[in-house]
């Protein structure tokens, strides 16, 4: 940083500062407070000088403005206005009387000034007292202590001294000469002590300022008041202003400045010849009058060349350009002063301190734009008339290089053909620079990727150094760079894109030859199955192709443009899996050009086929499973198959009901069904085990039922008989128990042959009259029952529980009214009661959702898959209702013994399903057979009367259906 002292022209400097460490120091000029300050000083008075000191550089700037207060000195010694002081003393003067003695000035002031006077030799008839004016002056007096006689001595000669109160202490002595004379004993009086007027400064001379008045109270040439400024007036004063000593007027008579002196203090004295003259105080107010123009100080910063300020263009905003001082003599209104430029130019003041402004620049300069500024700086007071000044500024700028060489056109697009000749001119690149000299020198030069270029550095001619080839690039981007000599240099880049004309010279080609796609089976007609994609390395018409199809017998339609390709059939994965045709491309060219490509469409599986029982055939069939049995062996097989593929042919077999002691184990995999433990004697009889047969299908799985029937015991004594109890199971729901019953139905069987031994055709007869009248009794008691049960027997799980304890209970009774009417048996003599057709319906327990099939689709009805080397289907099951699945058809012949029975039971034993309602694993089962598929409209259906025990073993299945979600209890 760097300090610099700003002073007025024409100065002498008093102080200066240490430009690196800012210290001040006075100079080789004496500091006097006497020459500062000239005139009357008071004791609370102040001399002090102003200086400014700039700080630099501009980064740092700073202005600061010091006051420097001038301290007074003991340099100089009081003095008496004349070495010689006469004083006249009337004679008859009374002793204590006072006679005034001329003061002592000082130059000095406060405690330099006159402290003390002291007179000597006073020959004990004079003594001396000191009287303090408000002013702070000191008179003195001289006291006249004897009675006087001028006849014995008329003269008396001392020395009066003066000292003042500084240090060291200086004194100057006078010679009091005391003269006694005759008696005038009345001095004069002033009107007025005190007078203060006020006058303008451009008074013209002679104009009158105040009339003193005094009086004598004496007579003669003792009452002649002569009138003389006293001796504390200035000499200045008295030359700016005229006392008449016989009148008393003081009038101007030189011209006024209040510029120089604002108030004249005047001591005036009125003496009739007498000792003691009157005094009067005159204070002279000069009034301001605007007869001054402001005053410019104009002081640069930075240091002007014969008159005119260099500045580079790229200096900042608020550069520091001088400092500017405007000042006016006169006061108040016409001493303000407002300052301003007089032009529109990037520069402006800044106000920093009252009357002083900093000329800065106001915005970024440009060598460019304007070369040099010349503009006035006006000071204008608020006087009337208003009075001006102005001071005249030259600014020079210097060129620096911050412009930029400047394409004519920022983005060059050429165009030019494959397969053209090496050096072909392309076009003459031109940029152009606002700078001058060296800084507007332009060369040019290629950016990188230009590698097929040549460019002139100074002429900007662009030619092509090699061989284009459209298909291997067909557009070219690099940049060009102009850049100046300046320093640093500056730099400017255009885009360059050459776009490379086609040739026709390419055949279309296909992303792939050989395309693949893959579709869903059951994909509705027009559906999309996939896109063939091609390309053409050439461009515009050369590269419009069309796509056909070659060999296709309209299974798929081809759209030739965007290569979409969509179905006109159906697929069905069974019927065929995939399909093959010939696609073929052809450009617009000329001529055209063409190419082929081979298309497969690959029909994917969809789980739409349930599983379909192979084993066992016949639900009329058995297992015999021996007490010796061991555990482990295996008893029974189920097998089935799916004719979906993958995963979705993928079968897992489960029991979900009728093993619920955990007798018998299924394997998931085989269909293998085994012992878990050996059987007991409490095992003996028949067991039904409902298999759940499910494919792994994603995302909706589907599965069938199928009941094996186990007979447990050491020999198969009547097989006739185990083949009626088989039929009789029937009427026992699948997600109910029948090992509770089994033996029900043996016992009852062995009383119903013994009787008709016994008793012969009497009792059979008996035995009818007797069964038609239970039936009739029993039909009245079931519709109640019906009732009672629709409404709750499978909605609450404690009156189920009741009335399977009340079925037990007739079943002990009598077996026949024991069926739950849910399973039709039909026999081979169609008026047999016993062999009458027998319909029904099977709820399944919601529980057999558990058993891990719950992924069947709900919302779909998955067609039939009736084949005929496999046996009959019936059809899917479909259901979200949680009513009961009992229904009766009024279409349906009902007997009297049989009121119960509804629909006829199918020959085969597939039971099919999709509904995922299986419950858990019952305890009993028995030999094998097949159940029929869930169906929402099924039934037990029969293709034909059975006419003999045999043909029932032969042909005899069953099938169950709901309608419904099942919400019996699980077993």
């Amino acid at each position: 940083m760097d300090g610099q002292i700003q002073r007025q022209k024409g100065d002498n400097p008093l102080v200066r500062v240490l430009s690196s460490t800012g210290e001040i120091f006075t100079t080789s000029n004496r500091i006097d407070r006497e020459k500062l300050c000239p005139g009357p000083s008071f004791e609370d008075s102040e001399c002090s000088f102003e200086i400014e000191v700039v700080i630099l550089p501009n980064d740092y700037f700073r202005l600061i403005k010091i006051k420097i207060i001038v301290k007074d000195t003991n340099d100089n010694a009081p003095m008496f206005p004349s070495p010689v002081i006469n004083i006249s003393i009337p004679e008859n003067t009374l002793i204590n009387s006072r006679f005034a003695i001329p003061s002592a000035t000082d130059p000095d002031t406060g405690p330099n000034s006159v402290h003390k006077y002291e007179l000597i030799n006073g020959q004990s008839a004079f003594g001396l007292d000191i009287v303090e004016t408000p002013e702070g002056e000191k008179w003195p007096q001289l006291i006249v202590q004897q009675n006087l006689d001028r006849e014995q001595k008329d003269t008396y000669v001392m020395k009066i001294k003066v000292e003042d109160g500084g240090s060291p202490q200086k004194s100057s002595t006078a010679i009091l000469q005391v003269t006694v004379t005759d008696v005038n004993d009345n001095r004069p009086v002033f009107k007025e002590s005190q007078v203060e007027v006020h006058i303008p400064e451009n008074s013209a001379i002679g104009t009158s300022v105040v009339q003193l008045q005094a009086t004598d109270a004496d007579i003669g040439a003792n009452a002649e008041i002569r009138y003389v400024f006293g001796t504390q007036v200035s000499p200045a004063t008295k030359r700016l202003f005229a006392l008449n000593t016989t009148s008393g007027l003081i009038t101007v008579q030189r011209p006024l400045d209040r510029e120089e002196t604002a108030i004249h203090k005047l001591s005036v004295l009125a003496s009739d010849g007498s000792s003691s003259p009157a005094r009067a105080t005159i204070t002279i107010n000069v009034t301001d009058v605007n007869d001054n123009p402001p005053n410019i100080d104009l002081r640069y910063i930075i240091s002007p060349i014969n008159g005119t300020v260099f500045l580079s263009e790229k200096d900042p905003i608020n550069t520091k350009i001088a400092l500017i001082t405007v000042s006016d003599k006169d006061t108040d209104i016409n001493g303000k002063v407002i300052c301003f430029i007089e032009k529109d130019v990037p520069f402006h003041l800044k106000a920093v301190y009252d009357n002083q402004y900093l000329l800065e620049t106001s915005a970024l300069l440009d060598y460019e734009g304007t070369k040099e500024y010349n503009f006035k700086i006006v000071a204008s007071d608020s006087g009337k008339p208003s009075l001006n000044q102005t001071a005249l500024v030259r600014v020079r700028l210097e060129d620096e290089n911050d412009n930029p060489p400047i394409f004519t056109q920022p983005v060059i697009e050429l165009a030019v053909m494959e397969n053209n000749k090496r050096d072909l001119f392309l076009t003459t690149l031109s940029a152009t620079d606002e700078d001058s000299g060296k800084n507007a020198e332009i060369v040019y030069q290629l950016g990188p990727n230009a590698s097929f270029f040549d460019l002139d550095r100074k002429t900007g001619v662009l030619t092509a150094s090699r061989v284009f080839d459209r298909e291997d690039q067909d557009r070219f981007l690099f940049t060009v760079t102009a850049r100046d000599n300046g320093t640093p240099p500056l730099q400017t880049q255009a885009a360059v894109i050459v776009t490379v004309l086609d040739e026709n010279d390419n055949n279309p080609k296909f992303t792939h030859n050989h395309f693949q796609f893959f579709v869903s089976e059951n994909l509705p007609k027009y559906s999309t199955v996939g896109v063939i994609t091609v390309t053409d390395s050439d461009a515009g018409e050369n590269a419009a192709v069309s796509l056909s199809i070659l060999n296709d017998n309209e299974n798929f339609i081809l759209d030739p443009y965007s290569g979409v390709i969509k179905s006109n059939v159906s697929f069905d994965r069974e019927q065929q899996s995939s399909y093959t045709f010939d696609v073929r491309a052809v450009d617009s060219g000329r001529p055209p050009c063409s190419s082929a490509a081979k298309v497969t469409i690959n029909v994917i599986d969809v789980n739409d086929n349930t599983p379909i029982v192979i084993y066992p055939p016949s639900n009329t069939s058995f297992k015999l499973v021996p007490l010796s049995s061991i555990p482990g062996s295996v008893v029974a097989e189920v097998f089935a198959v799916d004719g979906d593929t993958g995963m979705n042919a993928e079968l897992k077999y489960t029991i979900v009901s009728g093993n619920n002691k955990g007798l018998f184990r299924i394997d998931p995999v085989t269909g293998n069904i085994t012992l878990e433990e050996k059987p007991a004697v409490t095992d003996i009889g028949l067991h039904r085990l409902v298999v759940n047969i499910s494919d792994l299908g994603y995302p909706k799985s589907l599965h069938t039922l199928v009941l094996v029937f186990l007979y447990v015991n050491d020999t198969v004594g009547n097989s006739t008989l185990i083949y009626d109890l088989i039929r009789r199971t029937m009427e026992t729901p699948i997600d109910r128990n029948i090992g509770e019953s089994s033996e029900t139905y043996q016992s009852g069987d062995y009383l119903t042959i013994m009787i008709a031994f016994v008793t012969g055709a009497l009792v059979v007869i008996i035995v009818i009259f007797v069964t038609v009248l239970l039936r009739c009794r029993h039909a009245s008691r079931f519709k109640a029952a019906q009732r009672k049960k629709q409404g709750a027997e499978w909605m609450s799980p404690n009156t189920e529980n009741k009335q399977n304890k009340k079925k037990k209970r007739k079943k002990r009774k009598s077996p026949k009214s024991s069926l739950l009417n849910f399973v039709t048996i039909e026999g081979n003599k169609p008026d047999d009661p016993a062999h009458e057709p027998i319909n029904g319906t099977i709820s399944l327990p919601t529980e057999l959702e558990e058993q891990g099939i719950g992924r069947f689709d709900w919302n779909a009805t998955p067609t039939t898959t009736f084949k005929p080397s496999s046996p009959d289907l019936a059809r899917h099951y479909k259901s979200a209702s949680p009513q009961s699945a009992f229904h009766l058809k009024a279409d349906t012949p009902v007997s009297v013994k049989k009121h119960h029975v509804i629909q006829e039971l199918p020959l085969d034993n597939t039971f099919v399903g999709g509904c995922d309602t299986l419950s858990k694993r019952s305890s009993t089962s028995s030999d094998h057979f097949s159940a029929s598929e869930c169906s929402s409209q099924g039934g037990f259906k029969t293709k034909g009367p059975m006419h003999t025990r045999q043909q029932v073993k032969e042909h005899f299945y069953w099938s169950i259906s709901t309608a419904y979600n099942c919400p019996v209890p699980q077993c």
